[in-house]
């Protein structure tokens, strides 16, 4: 039977000469930093004192012995890295073992009988993109970097919400595999399911010895306890099984039933060994019977881009992410655990996996089977012109066929999509007229990967990019034909202005904030924190980052001056407003509307950003709001189409029908009652119910001095008709009780805040009570009479001073 000896120990990087102690998996810099030979790239101004690390060659060694390659018990030993950043030449005892020029894939060396000095040489990044970009030429892009020359994570090079800190390393596991006869080179579970009996067709590819050519060789397959057995023959290097579930309990995204997991077994044996003889070589994976098809109907609104899990029509609840680390082999399989479960109690059921980042670790993918999130993912392109020209092509091919194998099994991964953003860029940022003709990635998208997709994992649909139309009849990026990227909201417009179209499918859009406080000071160490302090500038990797923060926010508010802590709520609140007003709007426009993926869930350093949950893990307002937004069921306020009435949208994305008592109000400002009205609505399952506002309670046009509120149970939405610079908000007055029910000193609290005017926003930024602290609330409107109860965990300060001025809102102009 194969044997499998771990190669993590006993690595050493060269470094100036001498040897460090290296940690594989890992890589150069944290290596260096966990020799103290860096300073920290996170903290404060010190990325920029790193950058040479990525300009240089590096290498790892460890000693070989023979005794783990010699071959008397094994016909064959073979060296596996399951991840190489990127450019490396491997040397086994002086002698040459291979060459390797791509991060995103796997490699297998054979070294049996040799062994002695094991040398991994990592080329600088720099230079081997240098190297292939003399030989294709140049190509556009969208940052001053050489990213789209190299099969490395994209990211690494810098972003606009990222460090530039391009890596070096063995980054995935590295290991021995030693066998004889045979083993599985390839297993690819086709599974589908037709009424009720799930189908697990296995195709099989088996690597020989030499002498294990003419060897007579069976694959034995299950399914679950005993659910289904099959065996049969391998042909050469080939074979085929297919196994049958009856009844088979279908796998469903979270929010539409269960998420059951059935184990997959396949063994390789020689032909006439018997169930008890240990095989050649196992292949253990968990699979889901569910079936997923992506709806692009022509309809009257244009072309639609509609997710369809198990029949089921799906507005999908969608975030996009990133690698969580700019050095991505410190992700564990506990932190992926942590930040999903995060993603997935924030309402969401979709994540789509960027195309400048990683195919993430197996871990990512398990975790969403468990949790029922569906993954859409990028193969790895973004916001460039990639040659199609070798050496680049060969492995772009060899990447996308290593990944689509080793992916295919998870039933949370519902979609492949070619690339981000290339397509619209090839049309609409002057890449055409640059290009020439040359090749710029078109190949790739339309032809390449749609191929090797269909002929690998023909049980899921593909789309060439993100976003894509379609077709070249429409431009890359049209609202009404498949997915839309919205960014000219945040770039230029004001948030409102995200209600001024219907896109079929929001794959893209959001706002920047800061990070949360106790994330700002750890990461910037004595800084007197200000908008335009030199670290908060340097943790701001946007183009005018902060010229967009605060046009953003003075649309609304004041700007405030010389008062930071002001400056970063109210960041705070444009973002959650800003993403809240996106995401209700196309909601209310389900099924014409069938999905938004909310620029970005994470950030992979400390830094002002697009995301709900900073670097330090911390959560912003945002994520609470997301919480809001894609709850199953909603109520929105959405403002008046000239001269109509607002209209109350009730959502209902559960399975069950909704009878829904609705309490409308109009109200002003300083407190009292002009109307009310209750309204019964009735709203089927997975769908919206729209409503006019009555007439009587729709607040003066332009008033600034009365608001619309509609109230369900524990859903509430605020409509008012003005700025808050136009809105008479009066002086918030309000009591901070708190109390400790599990007893003090524990730092678990519950903040009581009772209302005597009306209160905006109100937020507890509860890290300011130690960095520990959590709240589970964000932002929160109070009418005049409320009672707010906040649970908070991990607070070192609970007095109600600490927590009044831990407690923000919004104030009058």
């Amino acid at each position: 039977m194969k044997e499998v000896v771990p190669l993590a120990e006993g690595w050493s990087l060269s470094h100036s000469e001498n040897l460090l102690p290296a940690q594989v998996p890992g890589c150069v810099h944290t290596d260096l930093l966990g020799a103290g030979l860096i300073p920290d790239p996170f903290l404060g101004v010190n990325e920029p004192d790193v950058a040479w690390v990525g300009q240089r060659a590096w290498t790892y060694v460890r000693d070989l012995p023979a005794t783990d390659t010699a071959g008397e018990r094994h016909e064959r030993t073979d060296l596996v890295f399951d991840g190489l950043d990127t450019a490396a030449t491997i040397t086994l005892d002086g002698r040459e073992v291979g060459r390797t020029r791509n991060m995103h894939r796997r490699h297998r060396f054979d070294v049996t009988g040799r062994h002695g000095l094991l040398a991994v040489d990592f080329a600088s990044a720099y230079d081997e993109a240098a190297k292939v970009r003399a030989l294709t030429g140049e190509r556009p892009n969208v940052y001053p970097e050489p990213f789209q020359y190299i099969r490395k994570m994209a990211c690494s090079f810098g972003w606009d919400w990222g460090p530039t800190l391009v890596t070096a390393g063995i980054w995935r596991p590295v290991r021995l595999e030693r066998w004889s006869t045979a083993r599985l080179a390839a297993v690819r579970p086709l599974v589908t399911v037709h009424d009720g009996t799930g189908r697990v067709e296995i195709r099989v590819e088996v690597e020989r010895t030499a002498r294990g050519t003419a060897r007579p060789l069976a694959v034995r397959a299950t399914v679950g306890d005993g659910l289904a057995e099959a065996r049969g023959a391998v042909e050469g290097t080939h074979a085929v099984l297919t196994l049958q579930v009856p009844h088979a309990d279908l796998w469903w995204p979270r929010g539409y039933g269960a998420q059951p997991l059935y184990d997959v077994e396949v063994a390789l044996v020689e032909e006439s060994d018997g169930p008890d003889v240990r095989p050649l070589d196992t292949w253990h994976r968990r699979i889901g019977f569910r079936t997923v098809e992506l709806d692009r109907s022509a309809d009257r609104h244009g072309t639609g881009f509609t997710l369809v899990v198990n029949g089921e029509r799906i507005f999908a609840r969608g975030v996009n992410w990133i690698p969580d680390d700019v050095f991505p082999s410190r992700i564990t399989p506990e932190r992926y655990r942590t930040r999903l479960r995060q993603t997935a109690d924030a309402g969401v059921d979709l994540v789509r996996i960027w195309g400048g980042g990683i195919y993430e670790d197996d871990a990512f993918y398990d975790t969403c089977d468990e949790l029922g999130l569906m993954v859409w993912q990028d193969f790895l392109f973004a916001c460039a012109a990639y040659p199609e020209e070798q050496p680049l092509r060969g492995e772009v091919e060899a990447e996308a066929r290593d990944n689509v194998v080793r992916l295919m099994p998870h039933p949370s991964l519902v979609l492949w999509n070619g690339n981000n953003e290339n397509l619209w860029g090839f049309r609409d940022w002057d890449w055409e007229p640059e290009l020439r003709g040359d090749s710029w990635g078109g190949g790739y998208y339309l032809d390449l990967l749609p191929r090797i997709v269909a002929e690998l994992d023909p049980t899921r649909p593909y789309t060439a990019g993100s976003p894509w139309s379609g077709s070249w009849d429409h431009h890359p990026n049209d609202p009404a034909h498949g997915t839309h990227h919205s960014w000219e909201v945040w770039n230029r417009r004001d948030y409102a202005e995200y209600r001024d179209s219907v896109p079929r499918f929001v794959s893209e859009f959001g706002w920047q904030a800061p990070p949360a406080l106790a994330t700002l000071r750890r990461a910037l160490p004595g800084e007197r924190l200000a908008p335009d302090s030199p670290g908060m500038l340097h943790h701001q990797k946007a183009e005018d980052g902060n010229g967009k923060l605060n046009r953003g926010v003075a649309r609304h508010f004041d700007l405030p001056e010389d008062d930071f802590d002001r400056w970063h709520y109210l960041t705070q609140v444009v973002q959650a407003r800003a993403i809240a007003t996106g995401i209700e709007h196309w909601r209310s426009h389900w099924p014409v509307c069938a999905g938004t993926i909310v620029w970005q869930i994470n950030d992979c350093w400390p830094v002002s950003s697009w995301s709900a949950i900073d670097g330090d893990g911390r959560l912003k307002p945002l994520y609470h709001e997301l919480r809001r937004v894609y709850a199953d069921r909603l109520l929105t306020l959405q403002p008046a189409d000239g001269d109509d009435s607002p209209v109350l949208a009730v959502v209902n994305q559960s399975a069950e029908p909704w009878q829904a008592r609705v309490g409308l109000r109009r109200l002003r400002a300083d407190g009292p009652e002009v109307a009310e009205h209750v309204l019964d609505v009735s709203v089927a399952a997975r769908s919206v119910h729209r409503v006019a506002v009555p007439r009587d309670l729709v607040p003066a046009p332009h008033s600034g001095k009365e608001f619309l509120v509609a109230d369900s149970g524990d859903l509430r939405s605020v409509h008012v008709p003005v700025t808050d610079r136009e809105f008479a908000c009066p002086a918030p007055r309000y009591d901070v009780a708190v109390e400790s029910p599990v007893g003090a000193g524990t730092g678990n609290v519950e903040v009581v805040v009772t209302a005597h005017t009306l209160v905006r926003d109100l937020l507890l930024q509860a890290d300011r009570l130690g960095p520990d602290a959590v709240c589970d609330t964000g932002l929160r409107t109070l009418l005049p009479g409320e009672q707010l109860r906040l649970r908070v965990t991990g607070a070192a300060e609970t007095g109600a001073n600490a927590v009044r001025a831990a407690l923000f809102c919004v104030e009058p102009a």
